[in-house]
Order: C-alpha cells, then sequence, then structure tokens
C-alpha cells in the first residue's frame, strides 16, 4: 500500500482496521527496532509486571506505516524515527502521551522533549528514547589511504564490496553526494539526480543491509569493506569480533536521527505501556540499550547512574549539542512518497 493511498484513508476506515483484530489484554505487543526487547531486560520486566512482551522487528521507518495499516496485526507501542513521527501522528495511528505518567520526562534533555516532530495542537505524542548519528565505517586493514567522503562508496575499485543501508535515507545520502545539502527539501530534480546516482552505484553495491546483524555478517564473511552504519553500534559489534573497523564522519557531514515512543491509537493496554517506556527509561533500559546498540539515550541522569565515566562521554551523554551539529532528520511531509518512490525504484533496476 503507497503512503498517499494510506493517507487518504479515512479515520473511519482506521478504526475499523485497528479494532478487526482483537488485542490480547496483558500483552505488549511492539513494532520495533533490533535491541528495543531484548530479553536481557524484558525476562525481567515481565516478571516484575505481569506484562507479557511479543516484539516485531522493522529494518527500516518505511515499514511502519504500511505494517500498521495492513490490518493483519496489532500493536501496543511503535518506535519510528524522528522523520516518521509527524506521518504516525497524521495518519491517526498513535494518541496523545500523557507525559505526568513519564516518571522520567523532567529528566530528559530538553531539546529531546521540544522537538515539533513530536507534538500537534500542544499535545505530546512521543517519548523520546534513543538518538545516534548516521556515518560511515569501513575494515581499517582494507585501505592504504582512508576514506573520507561519501564519494568513497561510489569507488569503481570497490566493485561488489560496498553496502549502503536499505532505507529512503539513502536519497538523503546520494543528494550530499551530489553537493545538494538541502537533504529534506530537495526538488523533484534533486531526488531524480540523487535517484541516478544510486542507479549508478548499483553495479558496486554487494546488498543493501537492512538490519544491524545482516550488515556485520556482510564485514564478518568478508564480502565488504565499506558501508554507511549506525553510529557507534555495527562498528563495536565487529571490533568485539577481532575485526578492526573505522568509523568516521564524511566531509560532507552526517545526519542525525532520535527513536521515539509511541502509543498506537486505542490500546487496551495502556497500562503495560507505560510501564515499558518507563522501564526504558530508567537506569535498566537506557544502560541496556546503550550498551547492545552502543546508542546514546535520552535520560542523562539515568546513564549517568550507570554508565562509566568513560562511556558516558563516548556516547555523548555530556554533550547534548554534538546531535545539533548532526543533520537531524526532519519530517518529509507530502514529500514522503517522492523519496520514498526514489529508493524503492533504485532496488527496482
Amino acid at each position: 500500500m503507497t503512503i498517499a493511498r494510506t493517507a487518504g484513508i479515512s479515520t473511519a476506515i482506521l478504526a475499523t482496521l485497528l479494532s478487526s483484530v482483537a488485542h490480547a489484554e496483558g500483552t505488549l505487543n511492539l513494532l520495533t527496532w533490533e535491541g528495543y526487547a531484548d530479553p536481557s531486560y524484558v525476562t525481567q520486566f515481565e516478571q516484575e509486571t505481569g506484562c507479557k512482551v511479543n516484539a516485531t522487528y522493522v529494518g527500516s521507518n518505511d515499514d511502519f506505516a504500511p505494517k500498521l495499516m495492513a490490518g493483519g496485526g496489532v500493536f501496543d507501542l511503535i518506535t519510528p524515527s524522528l522523520d516518521t513521527t509527524k506521518l504516525m501522528i497524521d495518519l491517526d495511528l498513535v494518541e496523545p502521551v500523557d507525559t505526568a505518567k513519564i516518571t522520567a520526562w523532567g529528566d530528559l534533555y530538553p531539546t529531546l522533549t521540544s522537538l515539533d516532530a513530536i507534538q500537534k495542537d500542544g499535545q505530546i505524542y512521543g517519548v523520546p528514547y534513543t538518538w545516534g548519528g548516521i556515518v560511515l565505517m569501513y575494515r581499517t586493514d582494507a585501505f592504504t589511504t582512508p576514506p573520507e567522503s561519501i564519494a568513497d562508496l561510489w569507488n569503481p575499485d570497490l566493485k561488489g564490496k560496498v553496502s549502503i543501508w536499505d532505507d529512503k535515507s539513502s536519497i538523503y545520502l546520494a543528494a550530499r553526494k551530489n553537493g545538494d545539502m538541502n537533504i529534506y527539501s530537495l526538488s523533484d530534480a534533486q531526488i531524480a539526480a540523487a535517484q541516478q546516482a544510486l542507479v549508478e552505484q548499483k553495479p558496486l553495491v554487494r546488498k543493501y543491509w537492512a538490519t544491524a546483524g545482516e550488515l556485520v555478517d556482510l564485514y564478518k564473511s568478508g564480502e565488504i569493506v565499506i558501508s554507511n552504519t549506525w553510529a557507534g553500534n555495527q562498528a563495536s559489534i565487529l571490533k568485539r569480533a577481532g575485526i578492526d573497523m573505522t568509523e568516521f564522519v564524511p566531509k560532507e557531514g552526517a545526519e542525525g536521527w532520535v527513536d521515539i515512543w509511541m502509543v498506537v491509537k486505542d490500546t487496551p493496554n495502556l497500562d503495560c505501556a507505560y510501564k515499558y517506556m518507563n522501564m526504558q527509561l530508567s537506569p535498566l533500559g537506557q544502560c541496556a540499550i546503550a550498551n547492545i546498540n552502543t546508542a546514546s539515550v535520552a535520560n542523562p541522569v539515568a546513564a549517568k547512574s550507570c554508565m562509566s565515566p568513560e562511556q558516558f562521554v563516548e556516547l555523548h551523554q555530556d554533550d547534548p549539542g554534538y546531535l545539533e551539529r548532526l543533520m537531524v532528520w526532519q519530517s518529509l511531509g507530502d514529500r514522503y512518497e517522492a523519496y520514498a518512490n526514489a529508493w524503492n525504484a533504485v532496488k527496482a533496476q
């Protein structure tokens, strides 16, 4: 289902779709990213609250709207990134958050709680959770001259050794390579140029990676030597596996992301949903996700209580301005489909 068609569905039809499959009360169904429902803390949460957790994982922000709209399953909590939250709100798929029920709300970075992309008509629709950058990385032993530019992903000498994320943000990447830095407000001509650049790159690409684990496996098997990456995540996993990796911000800059917990509209599991969000913002949840996904977190108070001073600094928890220096994802509004269609057209060729 296209986003354009999705956006045209009436509220009444949405309600019918979402109510067509009964929720299991007391069972929290998550549509989320890898690591956001890890047994290392979910087991404890289930034991302490009596709320059972089931998770369905996504590989791209483009997955949230179609999966919620499909009517084939019902979710209670989702974690879209900042460029997708407005879409969830505008499609009436999520409901406002009662911040008074979020114990740590006052401890979160004000930069995150004041984000426009989680607000509408004076109400808050999302709870910031984790954040980070989308940078480049490479196998250190594969290069005598270190890469420094997005253009290195288009190096013909690396044919079959390149991977980029299977996500519409690849349009952002290619646009910057073309010198178009207004990546969230590209014209049709700029999107077409980014699409063409990605088509030209395609013979160099071994595979478009969809999950963190898939990218790690591509490096472990020696199939690729350079890619984009979620900052700190896959590089750390590979280093622990004995593969020397170098992560860097290209000279064209790096994007920034923020993942947001959002409550699916009319969930009967509201009590469990708030308990889960509160756990995720506690020292248990914040340090667990920092260690599992090597992501920076939204609650510096919790982070400081459970991180070593070195980790606190390494994850930029002492420097919230770091996020402001990144090209933080923005809502694409009615341009969403133009970007998504361009990326899908690249893959289809």
